[in-house]
């Protein structure tokens, strides 16, 4: 039987935006098709600030998830493959993205967790959480101008998390793909989350109406914007 491979990428929201408003971190849980996931946060792009660590804690529960975390400061284990190869999912938290490639590469985690990628535990996150899956990412991670960072490259492209909520991601993301700066790629607004499925992506949701996510790319030397379909997870 062939394993479906799972990566949900945040520009931003769940419950590090919107305590009250959980549909994004309940459309996680729901996509494992267990009843009481096994959710591991890893919080090293925050330098695992033990509030946000209390954050994911106090959200999940109330999903009525099994949280965890991991640290690598202070492991629970030294066997972090098997640690992480027996969630449902692991939800990836915003911060310095540079500092948590770095962190994650001296552990072996971008091994580990390209493993639990292909045996189907669902990757998710936010901001960090979110480009870190990509070849690309727009990143803050160095003080001054936005740049490009190597990510893990699970997936193909460029990743610009805050599309919508930073005044200068949008403008400068648009600018770097054009200077073939970065690799073409998504810009995904605060509150809507891209699902990839293997490869492809599956669908885009959203926590708030009017959000989006955008492909985007260069066409006869001139960046494109496309709008791509949104399912608005919230009421009306």
């Amino acid at each position: 039987m062939t394993t479906t491979r799972h990566i949900i990428a945040m520009g931003h929201g769940g419950f590090s935006m919107d305590a009250d408003n959980l549909v994004l971190d309940q459309y996680i849980c729901t996509q494992t098709g267990k009843a009481r996931p096994k959710v591991c946060f890893l919080p090293q792009a925050s330098g695992e600030a033990a509030e946000y660590i209390i954050k994911f804690y106090k959200a999940f529960t109330t999903l009525d998830a099994v949280p965890s975390h991991l640290s690598l400061f202070r492991p629970p284990t030294a066997d972090l493959e098997s640690f992480l190869l027996e969630k449902d999912a692991i939800y990836v938290g915003g911060g310095n993205t540079k500092s948590m490639l770095a962190l994650w590469r001296v552990w072996g985690l971008d091994a580990i967790l390209r493993k639990a990628w292909q045996q189907g535990v669902i990757l998710a996150g936010l901001s960090a959480g979110a480009i870190c899956w990509f070849e690309q990412g727009s990143t803050d991670s160095v003080p001054g101008r936005l740049s490009a960072l190597e990510c893990l490259g699970y997936l193909k492209g460029s990743c610009c998390p805050h599309y919508d909520g930073e005044a200068e991601r949008r403008p400068t993301y648009q600018q770097m793909v054009a200077a073939g700066e970065i690799l073409p790629g998504y810009g995904i607004d605060e509150g809507a989350a891209m699902h990839f499925r293997d490869d492809e992506l599956h669908a885009v949701v959203a926590s708030h109406p009017n959000v989006a996510a955008y492909a985007v790319e260069v066409m006869d030397g001139v960046v494109q914007e496309k709008a791509l379909p949104v399912t608005y997870l919230g009421r009306e």
